[in-house]
């Protein structure tokens, strides 16, 4: 198995990836878009997406099969689910094992099929075929919340959580797909259902959430593919964050007892304390401060923020949190997110000046590259003057490599910035912007002269000392941390606070560069990182915002903020228009006449190609033509050695020839000697077995001898068995003897012993009593317990008895309903036979009818028969009689007597019919007469048997009825 990487905009094959053996089922990529990582059943892989290079492998046992790898967001780390619930968490830079999560408990324990995470990576959601959900805190590393689905859920297929742009990533929204069809929205933290989109009828087969939460695309099992709106779904998701400031009212001079504090919690109304009926609140109205008023509208932000908190926020941490840095730069810019408009730019495609983007900036990322040439191309389009701006690339870069996952927002943000921040800046173009750097040199004349008198003395201009840090936007002279810091308050400020950074950034390095005294080390000054705070250079700015003097300071000839227009973006026209549409003619026209030249070059490159091709033809062609000469004579010479070496040959086999007669004489003669051989060795065998045949007869006479020598020695044996015998018998005897005397010894120790029982006995005889009398009270209770036993017995067979009468009556009163229902049946089918019968008499009748008619036929056939033979017999005597009489005139008149004769039937048609054939149709004729015969007797039969039938079946249901 292999992945391909393909180019959205070319659609052209990037790279191949190989290394599966198994289907992929999973494709997680990094924020960063360098990594990913593929998951099949066996194995899960890690790419480096820069060089479409396998960076690492996980394998796994055969018995623990891979459910999901992924990554978690905004971060490093690697989560590996298996098929045994086992949870991993992965460095993504080492590969170094962070935690495993524990079991879930076992009241709960179901197998993890699906798998969701929340933006801020912080809240793991795990389901499979039960309607449990399980929710994670991974940085508490334990389960902490099993919610319940409703009872219709039976298995969970698929979880995502809703994107929201309040709550920061921790999103609070999941869509829980079940078996059902049925996508189902739940708030994690009060376990409400929101909403919910599919039906029965119309089941969803798979869905995914848009990244900003606003639509749902869903495929349909029916094949149809539906969208969503969030907003129009529900109203609450979108709903803004509570305002930071809260007004605490002083409380009223009655003091509120516990029960007036507490508080009850419903589905989705948050209700104040109880007011006590007694105490009323006193209010003030406060007079409206119009300037503080406009002020604080100046100053809201979209999506709940206020400029001055954050303003605040800034000086007292001197950066965003990272976290929300890039909400908080969205609504500082106030970003219109015109999709629309952003889409119309990217299907024009790559502008022609960045097509060759990659040869003038080689970037090592490929996704990076296509990112920024995406984007330029969109300010291109966008402008005109862009396609001519050599430093936008410079410029843009940083944001690209930022916001390089969003291409909307990274778009919106380098115009926002080109709009605002970027003022004035082409109205010298092609030159650097002469009046932006005027006011960068007059506010350092004023707050640092002895640097500026430095600059001027060494030949540095403001070209060298501050261009390179604006085209660049400090990007070259900062790290990335240092960068976001500076946009952070650069963003919160009014435009001109970029053309201060460049002056602090100037009085900050001072020392450095007044030691510098040659061109090329303030070039490289201003072109690479220095050891510079850049805390202290933010404090320098705020310190040249305020210290500055009006007729110098930027924001007097600088505009206020604005943003970007919603809908449509604005027409950007601030710079010198005939400078830039010459620019352009200029440079189509060079690019025509490139084009001709091109044009030309080619085609004098294809005749010379041509030409080349025929003058290597033709000496392919005299080459070839020397090669078969000499090929064809060296196959002569092949062909003479050949006929030499069959010569040979021929000489060579005649010599194996001979040699094979000599061999075949000496071999005749081996056999003839091999079979002398073997009938001497025959006859030697037979000498051989007639010997051995002699000492056979000499050993069974010896064995003959050994055996009565056998029989005297067991004979020998017998005689002293017998005495032995003889000394048993008497020991016997005297064993007898021994053995009355035990016996007598024996009857006397018995006597002593009868007369100790018969003492015992005596004793034993009292309680013998009381036994007894135990025993038969025990035998009267048994017969008692007999007794009920067989009464409760006879009672149960009653009762079965009675319950037996009841079915059987009930199964009597069946039979009879279905005997009438029967019985209704049958004399329906009584009519119908009637009626059947009266059908068949009627056929019957005009079948006769039709027999009548066939026997008229054949008689009538047979009496013109008959007279036929009778004229032919009265012609043949006639002939005898007299041979020379003329028959024509008789053949005429037969003709028309037999005109005369009525034509019944087909075979009286010829007069001139062969006799053979004549008594055929008689024969076929009489057959016919007793088919005829034959059926009339059998309907007549068939007739007799329904009507018996039918008085059978008239008697029959009076017969079950009774």
């Amino acid at each position: 198995m292999f992945l391909t990487c393909m180019e959205t905009v070319t659609k052209e094959l990037v790279s191949w990836m190989r290394g599966h053996e198994s289907s992929v089922f999973s494709i997680s990529v990094h924020a960063s878009g360098k990594y990913a990582i593929t998951t099949s059943s066996d194995t899960a892989q890690l790419w480096d997406l820069d060089t479409f290079q396998r960076k690492r492998k996980l394998n796994i046992r055969q018995s623990v099969g891979i459910q999901k790898v992924f990554f978690l967001p905004l971060s490093n780390t690697i989560l590996s689910c298996f098929k045994d619930n086992s949870i991993f968490a992965w460095e993504c830079d080492t590969l170094f094992c962070k935690y495993q999560l524990p079991a879930p408990p076992e009241s709960s324990s179901i197998l993890y099929k699906v798998f969701a995470v929340t933006r801020d990576g912080r809240i793991l959601a795990a389901g499979g075929k039960s309607n449990h959900l399980h929710l994670w805190c991974l940085e508490a590393r334990q389960l902490f919340r099993i919610i319940q689905m409703p009872t219709k859920v039976r298995a969970i297929r698929h979880l995502e959580f809703l994107p929201d742009s309040f709550d920061a990533g921790s999103n609070q929204v999941l869509g829980v797909l079940s078996q059902d069809g049925i996508m189902r929205f739940i708030n994690i933290q009060t376990c409400k259902l929101l909403f919910e989109i599919g039906s029965l009828d119309e089941g969803i087969s798979s869905s995914v959430i848009s990244p900003h939460g606003r639509y749902i695309a869903s495929i349909m099992e029916n094949g149809s593919l539906n969208i969503y709106s969030v907003q129009a779904l529900t109203q609450e998701i979108n709903k803004p964050p509570l305002p930071l400031v809260k007004v605490i009212e002083d409380l009223p001079k009655k003091k509120l007892s516990s029960s007036d504090l507490k508080m009850k919690v419903t589905s989705g109304r948050v209700q104040q304390p109880a007011k006590s009926r007694g105490s009323k609140i006193q209010t003030r109205i406060l007079k409206q401060d119009l300037t503080g008023d406009f002020e604080s509208k100046k100053n809201e932000l979209p999506d709940g923020l206020n400029k001055k908190c954050l303003q605040i926020l800034l000086k007292g941490y001197g950066e965003y949190p990272t976290k929300y840095r890039m909400f908080i730069w969205r609504s500082l810019l106030q970003l219109p997110e015109n999709h629309t408009a952003f889409s119309s730019l990217i299907d024009k495609g790559t502008h022609v000046t960045f097509l060759n983007l990659q040869k003038k900036y080689p970037i090592k990322s490929r996704k990076l590259l296509r990112v920024l040439q995406r984007t330029l191309s969109a300010l291109a389009h966008w402008s005109v003057i862009f396609s001519d701006t050599p430093y936008l690339p410079l410029l843009a870069f940083p944001f690209v490599k930022l916001f390089q996952n969003n291409q909307l927002i990274c778009f919106e943000v380098i115009a926002t910035l080109i709009i605002n921040w970027c003022q004035h800046w082409f109205e010298y173009f092609p030159n650097p912007p002469i009046n932006i750097l005027s006011m960068i040199e007059n506010v350092l004349a004023f707050h640092d002269k002895e640097l500026l008198q430095h600059f001027i003395d060494h030949d540095i201009t403001s070209q060298l000392y501050a261009w390179p840090l604006l085209e660049t936007v400090f990007s070259e002279v900062l790290t990335r941390e240092e960068w976001l810091k500076l946009f952070d308050n650069i963003f919160s400020n009014h435009p001109s606070f970029l053309l201060m950074t460049v002056v602090a950034y100037n009085i900050c390095s001072r020392v450095p560069l007044l030691n510098c005294n040659l061109k090329d080390d303030f070039e490289f000054f201003f072109h690479h990182r220095n050891n510079l705070d850049i805390n202290v250079v933010i404090r320098q700015v705020y310190h040249l915002m305020e210290t500055t003097p009006t007729d110098i300071h930027p924001d007097s000839m600088l505009n206020v903020f604005v943003a970007l227009t919603k809908g449509q973006y604005p027409v950007f026209n601030q710079y010198p228009k005939f400078i830039v549409d010459y620019q352009t003619q200029e440079r189509e026209r060079i690019r025509n006449d490139e084009l001709d030249y091109l044009r030309e070059r080619q085609t004098v490159e294809d005749m010379q190609a041509e030409v080349d091709q025929q003058r290597v033809e033709d000496e392919a062609w005299y080459q070839k033509q020397e090669l078969l000469r000499k090929a064809e004579e060296t196959r002569r010479e092949m062909l003479l050695q050949e006929e030499e070496k069959i010569i040979q040959q021929r000489q060579r086999l005649a010599a194996v020839k001979r040699e094979l007669k000599v061999k075949e004489m000496h071999l005749q003669d081996a056999a003839r000697r091999r079979f002398l051989k073997l009938q001497q060795d025959q006859q030697e065998m037979e000498l051989r077995r007639l010997d051995d045949e002699i000492g056979r007869k000499v050993y069974m006479r010896d064995r003959e001898i050994a055996a009565t020598a056998r029989d005297l020695e067991m004979r020998q044996l017998e005689l002293e068995s017998q005495k032995r015998l003889y000394e048993k018998n008497l020991t016997e005897n005297q064993a007898a003897v021994a053995k009355e005397m035990r016996a007598d010894a024996d009857a006397y120790r018995r006597k002593v012993d009868l007369e100790e029982h018969m003492f015992h006995k005596l004793i034993e005889a009292g309680e013998t009593q009381s036994q007894k009398t135990q025993k038969v009270i025990k035998e009267n209770l048994a017969k008692a317990e007999q007794a009920c036993l067989n009464t409760d017995w006879q009672i149960q067979s009653l009762h079965k008895q009675k319950c037996d009468d009841l079915q059987r009556n009930k199964c009597y009163q069946e039979v009879a309903k279905l005997l009438r229902e029967n019985r209704r049946k049958e004399i329906e089918i009584l009519n119908a036979m009637v009626e059947q019968e009266a059908k068949k008499w009627k056929e019957a009748e005009g079948k006769e009818f039709c027999l009548r008619s066939a026997k008229k036929a054949s008689a009538l056939s047979d009496a013109s028969r008959k007279w036929f033979l009778k004229q032919e017999i009265n012609a043949a005597v006639e002939h005898a009689e007299n041979p020379c009489h003329k028959e024509e005139p008789r053949f005429q008149n037969e003709q028309e007597d037999s005109s005369c004769l009525p034509r019944t039937s087909h075979l009286n048609d010829s007069s001139e019919m062969h006799p053979s054939t004549q008594i055929s149709l008689n024969r076929r004729a009489v057959e016919w007469d007793t088919t005829e015969q034959n059926l009339i007797q059998k309907v007549r039969n068939l007739r007799q048997r329904l009507t018996a039938q039918a008085r059978h079946r008239c008697q029959t249901p009076h017969l079950l009825a009774a």
